[in-house]
């Protein structure tokens, strides 16, 4: 015999992380409260936690974005150059010996 998987409205999810989050009251108690399991209400509160920091998350102007992207290259042409140094160095420290 198969169950069906329940569904919950969005309000439903809703109070129940508000719950959690804006009470002391830990995710095993809130979901035995509301007969839900604690792992699924976990991962609605870590869902809210992620798009609430995403919200949070300042934007990034047009001059900022291109900075941040030479930086990147920079960074990258950087690291190459500390592999071929640090290549070089071995080189020279093995036939020194």
């Amino acid at each position: 015999m198969t169950r069906r998987r329940r569904q919950f409205s969005l309000e439903f999810k809703e109070e129940a992380v508000r719950m959690v989050l804006e009470g002391d009251r830990t995710v095993a108690s809130v979901a035995r409260e509301f007969d839900i399991n604690a792992s699924t209400l976990g991962s609605w509160v870590n869902r809210h936690r992620i798009a609430s920091a995403q919200e949070e998350r300042p934007t990034v102007s047009g001059p900022e974005r291109a900075r941040i992207r030479e930086l990147e290259r920079e960074n990258a042409e950087l690291r190459e150059k500390l592999i071929f140094l640090k290549k070089a160095a071995a080189f020279f420290a093995s036939e020194t010996r």
